[in-house]
């Protein structure tokens, strides 16, 4: 891991051997067509719950074998059907998901997405292996404090609910990195249509944070595990972001020192066709493409030894490890990661994420497997996606 014969800076690193365990990766970026499964089944969700309140049921509370369902599940189709019922009751019930007043925009009845959350719960496994002693089984009590990472406070152990930590955050990715990101430019196209018109389904989703990348990934697993237990098969690991060392065996392709997922050290080939979606040659974005000077379609160039695509450019892809410039030395060779989930009053400094691969923006410096970058975990990009991964069970090697 690291950059071999590469300048030392602080983003790219003296290479170092180390070991990670075996997983699977998504084999191109998340697209804007399955983000949007995870957008709708929010909002279908959030719809529900609203209308539920008066009494409408769109739950199941038996499966198809009759066994009780504990919670009672929201029935997804019903639910489909939510936003063109008619009732009078319904429409009050969803009202306030939607525009009213001088916010409407030529009348047009629209979504709300600021209304739209994706609520979450996650235990916090490293606190609580390290205030595991702490308990008393005598008293049946803890002793000691628990750091709550949304507000940076400190408060003693009440009991197992210290370790779970409750996760909000909004869904819709933000459209407006496409005009903010640039100045002087006329990126207002990309804005109105690259997320939701399906000319762009297979175009990887940007303007999501890394907190709402977890968030899918959460959704991602849960939607899967509630598939699996329908069949009555029993559970695997959950869908994550990759870690900064994962990322980069993957994007290696099962080559030892090379410079770029492709294993060459150049980035076109002798016909001169480049091999990736990012920046050639100075001010021109279209000299890799005829097509696009943006993002493109996911898959658009070859694969890299492990199947993988996109692993330099096109967007660059968010990572689960926190970034410090001397964090590539400091981890463990096993599995190496450093993570810290900074509260919202943490310093800028704190809230940085690695990023990896390069963009369609970026030049080749920022698509060798070694370069390290980084982004702020509360903030979008037009040049920032992501892709999931989950472990392998052992016995899926053989």
């Amino acid at each position: 891991m690291g950059g071999g014969d590469q300048v030392l800076d602080q983003r790219i690193q003296n290479a170092r051997n180390v070991s990670v365990n075996s997983f699977w990766m998504d084999e191109t970026e998340i697209t804007n067509s399955e983000y949007r499964q995870y957008v709708k089944w929010v909002a279908d969700s959030v719809a529900v719950s609203l209308t539920f309140k008066d009494g409408i049921d769109y739950y199941k509370a038996v499966d198809k074998d009759k066994q009780l369902i504990d919670p009672p599940m929201i029935d997804r189709a019903k639910a489909a059907t939510i936003w063109t019922d008619d009732k009078t009751e319904v429409t009050e019930a969803l009202k306030p998901l939607f525009y009213q007043g001088k916010e409407r925009f030529e009348g047009k009845r629209e979504l709300d997405y600021r209304q739209i959350f994706y609520e979450y719960y996650v235990i916090d496994l490293k606190q609580a292996a390290l205030l595991s002693n702490s308990f008393d089984y005598e008293t049946q009590k803890y002793s000691g404090s628990v750091v709550d990472h949304k507000t940076g406070k400190t408060n003693p152990i009440k009991d197992r609910s210290s370790f779970i930590i409750k996760n909000r955050v909004p869904v819709y990715p933000d459209t407006l990195v496409w005009v903010r990101d640039f100045t002087y430019s006329y990126n207002e196209p990309w804005t109105l249509k690259y997320f939701y018109h399906p000319a762009f389904n297979e175009y990887p989703v940007v303007g999501v944070t890394w907190e709402q990348a977890n968030a899918f990934c959460h959704w991602r697993t849960m939607f899967r595990d509630q598939f699996l237990a329908a069949s009555h098969i029993q559970s695997i690991h959950p869908y994550r972001l990759p870690t900064e060392a994962e990322w980069e065996y993957a994007a290696r392709g099962g080559k030892v020192n090379n410079k770029y997922p492709w294993g060459s050290y150049y980035t076109s080939t002798h016909k001169g066709c480049y091999l990736a979606n990012f920046k050639p040659l100075r001010g021109n974005y279209i000299a890799d493409s005829y097509y696009s000077a943006k993002t493109m379609k996911v898959g658009s160039f070859d694969p890299n030894g492990y199947g993988l695509y996109d692993m330099a450019g096109n967007v660059s892809e968010w990572t689960s490890t926190a970034y410090d410039p001397s964090g590539h030395q400091m981890v463990s060779t096993f599995n190496p990661e450093f993570q810290y989930d900074a509260s919202d009053d943490d310093p800028p400094a704190l809230k940085r994420k690695v990023v990896r691969g390069g963009s369609w923006k970026d030049v080749s410096y920022y698509l060798q497997v070694s370069t390290r970058d980084y982004e702020y975990q509360d903030s979008a990009r037009c040049f920032v996606g992501f892709r999931c991964i989950m472990n392998a069970l052992e016995d899926e090697r053989e």
